[in-house]
């Protein structure tokens, strides 16, 4: 790794200098309404960000991930890639932040969609997760192209789709084609919410699975003739409160994941669906007497980096089969939806070192290396583009990330650009600059 130069005034200077250029961006990209799903204006807030990083000098490229899940003519999942070339060879540096953003939900008392800046702090759904983050990599790269504009080397900034449900029409699709090979970028920074001291190193592992459970229709009045598919699911339930739960609980990972809850695997029952499907919110409809003959659940099950899916899978397997054998009439299906391995980057890999030291430039203080509870992009560029060379760092509290009144601090994110900078200074620049 390069010797890292001074903190330069001039750098910080031109950050300051971005302030009000820094709130209207990232009040610009929350007002597109990017929400997955559908998925809705992907293609919008592509071709925003395409004239934005053009006008700063970047070639463009807007990038349709054909055939991935989602993808269509009605909610075509678009990407849009820039790179800007130094004077001279070297590393390629790439931020790389998602677009989409969850729903809304209940709750709010501002505007989800409106940026509204108030006390120092911008409000929207993505403010925090994560078009602040977005934005302030744009400032950072911008700052430093300005400060420094013979830098070695490239800088590539990225937008992409569907990270909210997977990243597969996003950071996946890019990895597959190539965009995250080593031999093409060689350091990789996502701007995920993690506070502008910590470095995220990473992330838990994650398997999503429906559980059907099964019964026999009959009249509600005569429940003796059927059998209740719910009440199958209840035990199913109740067995995960009696013994799952309670052994998740006991272990421990050595990942420094946060918050301290994370510590430990852990499961979430997304939904639960029994017997006939809910009327809508304005009928006055009259349920129907029958006793139901399917209930569904989904799962979310966290898993830690000393444990493999193969052991999370079969955790669930062996107490379904214990039920099958012990519990009269009970069956069930299984299916996975969806799986993540996961990701950690060496703390002492150059650009967690490289991150870690702008940190204690800019702020000042010790940074933190964490990992994170959920997954992100990160898993696409480790397993599919063998890259690991990768952290998150950016502005936001995580604990604001999919709820009412989301929001990120101006200053936050000023000093999470001026370390993003500073990085780029380390990585980019002669030692005698």
């Amino acid at each position: 790794m390069k010797h890292s130069p001074a903190l330069s005034p001039l750098l910080l200077n031109a950050i300051a200098d971005r302030r009000d250029d820094l709130v209207a961006l990232t009040q610009d990209l929350i007002r597109i309404p990017t929400l997955n799903p559908p998925g809705d204006n992907y293609l919008e807030i592509c071709e925003y960000l395409d004239r934005r990083l053009r006008g700063a000098g970047f070639e463009t490229q807007l990038i349709r991930a054909h055939g991935t899940p989602g993808d269509s003519d009605a909610y075509p999942r678009w990407n849009v890639v820039a790179r800007r070339e130094g004077r001279a060879g070297g590393p390629c540096v790439h931020f790389t932040s998602h677009i989409d953003v969850v729903e809304v939900g209940k709750g709010w008392t501002v505007d989800p969609f409106g940026g509204l800046l108030r006390d120092g702090k911008i409000y929207g759904r993505g403010a925090c997760d994560m078009k602040g983050g977005l934005a302030a990599s744009i400032i950072a790269v911008e700052a430093f192209i300005a400060t420094y504009p013979d830098f070695n080397g490239a800088i590539e900034i990225s937008g992409t789709a569907d990270e909210e449900s997977g990243g597969y029409g996003g950071v996946a699709y890019l990895a597959e084609k190539g965009f995250f090979s080593p031999a093409r970028v060689q350091h990789v920074i996502i701007p995920e919410p993690l506070q502008k001291d910590r470095v995220c190193l990473g992330h838990r592992g994650g398997w999503w699975a429906e559980i059907e459970t099964f019964g026999e229709i009959a009249h509600g009045s005569m429940p003796f003739l059927g059998d209740c598919a719910v009440r199958h699911m209840g035990a199913v339930i109740n067995a995960f409160e009696t013994s799952l739960y309670p052994a998740m609980a006991a272990r421990r990972t050595d990942m420094p994941v946060v918050p301290e809850g994370a510590r430990s695997s852990t499961m979430n029952i997304n939904s639960i669906h029994g017997g006939q499907p809910e009327q809508p919110a304005a009928s006055t409809a009259l349920p129907s007497h029958c006793v139901p003959d399917s209930c569904r659940i989904v799962i979310d099950r966290r898993y830690l980096l000393e444990e493999s899916k193969e052991s999370v899978s079969g955790e669930i397997l062996d107490l379904l089969e214990g039920l099958k054998r012990n519990r009269p009439n009970f069956d069930y299906a299984i299916k996975e939806l969806n799986h993540v391995i996961p990701s950690m980057t060496d703390r002492d890999s150059p650009v967690a070192r490289t991150v870690a030291d702008a940190i204690r430039a800019v702020l000042g203080k010790e940074p933190e290396f964490v990992a994170s509870p959920g997954s992100y992009d990160q898993k696409h560029i480790d397993r599919i583009g063998k890259l690991k060379n990768c952290v998150a760092y950016g502005p936001g509290l995580l604990e604001l990330a999919h709820k009412p009144d989301e929001y990120v601090g101006v200053a936050d994110m000023s000093d999470s650009a001026a370390v993003m900078a500073q990085s780029l200074a380390s990585l980019l620049l002669d030692k005698t600059t």
